[in-house]
């Protein structure tokens, strides 16, 4: 299966209103608000994935808020490179079901074709598509 993508040259970033939650990850800014609303429009499905494939991305969380999340609220976990997700929305969710010694939680699964539009900004765009190309060229060459 070729999964290379190919550049859009109509591509537009996702706008930013004051009150719309990002997910920063370098120089890949991801509106979660925008994405939360189309999930939900769109009615995609959630799965549940495996707590231990995924690693704690920080040591440093809001003590106060961990307690008080929803573990069976869906996170959003994101293919970042080819068959690698992040989790892009739900990290304390994550933290707190590691705590907890759940196996399992709720996740929204994203591919590149369903995130990327939610890049904000065209310079992360075109260098998402140039990292997501060099890492299925690596891939291949393997």
């Amino acid at each position: 299966m070729n999964r290379k993508l190919k550049i859009n040259k109509h591509f537009t970033p996702c706008p930013v209103d004051d009150e719309d939650e990002m997910y920063p990850n370098g120089i890949f800014v991801f509106n979660i608000t925008k994405m939360l609303a189309f999930i939900e429009s769109s009615n995609i499905p959630y799965e549940e994935v495996l707590v231990k494939d995924f690693n704690k991305v920080t040591t440093k969380f809001k003590e106060d808020y961990l307690a008080t999340v929803d573990v069976k609220r869906p996170i959003i976990v994101a293919e970042i490179s080819p068959g690698r997700y992040n989790v892009i929305d739900g990290n304390h969710r994550m933290e707190q079901a590691r705590r907890l010694g759940m196996e399992k939680i709720p996740a929204y699964r994203m591919n590149p074709e369903q995130h990327i539009q939610f890049l904000t900004t065209e310079q992360g765009y075109f260098a998402y598509i140039e990292y997501w190309n060099s890492k299925l060229k690596s891939l291949e060459g393997q």
